[in-house]
């Protein structure tokens, strides 16, 4: 199917990230122009390499972005103006967890930085998109929340950051009803485990190299221990294989092209199964 995207101008946070690094690529394989918002903007050049070094047809441009801070938001999107003009696409993926604890001991430096990370910086990019969209009467969000907001079992040891994205979920639904009759639809994907496909493919602020791959060990282990019948969360998942940045990538594609047009304020678990409403 041509998702007709070729020109489109799409945001991408958490570029620099696991799933973010997925969704540029494949942004980028669409022939959209990505604009790769990340703090970690070492990582976010090196991808914009990799993509043209592939030729790919997209380009992807990295900016330096704390999507906490709506000063460097809206910087963000200023870069993206002069570059590639209006904003198409959204696609708030940065998030995260500070560090697993029980809840009971969660840190109040924790808490804060979830919060400012998970609720405030999706806030900060739909309201910065906001204007483009709303004037334009056209464009697609697709905010990225995560399976912790939907089992208790997913959001064991890190509630408060289920918490934080059960209100991106809230919000989604809010601005799909508001926005609806000016044109601009919002969905949403909550992942299951999406792993990269090696190790490299994260950057230095992501949880799998903050804790991710001590605690579950790195990307070929985990497959090693799918195989063998002993990773962790895999004995019940009804699809028994490893989710990787491609399956979060090609959905977000889907609900940002104009073939979803008829698909706004849902809620869509990309998990193997693991969650079923």
């Amino acid at each position: 199917m041509d998702l007709d995207l070729k020109g489109k101008t799409i945001i991408i946070t958490g570029g620099s990230g696991g799933i973010g690094q997925g969704l540029v690529m494949e942004f980028a394989r669409e022939g959209c122009n990505v604009l790769s918002a990340s703090r970690d903007a070492a990582t976010g050049q090196k991808l914009a390499q990799e993509a043209k070094q592939q030729g790919l047809p997209g380009q992807v441009l990295a900016v330096a972005t704390d999507v906490t801070q709506r000063a460097s938001v809206e910087a963000m999107i200023e870069i993206a103006h002069q570059q590639f003009g209006p904003i198409d696409g959204l696609v708030n993926n940065a998030g995260g967890v500070a560090h697993p604890a029980a809840f009971a001991e969660l840190d109040e430096a924790a808490r804060r930085w979830e919060i400012a990370l998970n609720i405030d910086g999706v806030v900060n990019c739909c309201q910065a998109v906001a204007r483009d969209m709303l004037a334009l009467g056209r464009g697609s969000i697709v905010n990225i929340s995560s399976n912790s907001s939907l089992l208790g079992e997913a959001a064991a040891g890190v509630a408060h950051y289920g918490a934080t994205k059960g209100f991106v979920n809230s919000l989604s639904k809010a601005l799909a009803w508001e926005w609806a009759k000016q044109g601009v639809r919002v969905n949403n994907i909550c992942p299951g485990w999406i792993v990269p496909h090696k190790a490299e493919n994260v950057g230095g602020g992501s949880f799998w190299n903050r804790f991710g791959f001590e605690q579950l060990g790195k990307p070929e282990d985990m497959e090693r221990a799918r195989l063998e019948g002993s990773l962790f969360n895999m004995s019940g998942l009804p699809t028994p294989r490893l989710g990787r940045p491609e399956d979060i990538a090609n959905l977000a594609l889907f609900l940002i092209s104009e073939r979803s047009s008829y698909i706004t304020g849902q809620l869509i678990s990309v998990s193997g199964g693991a969650y079923m409403p």
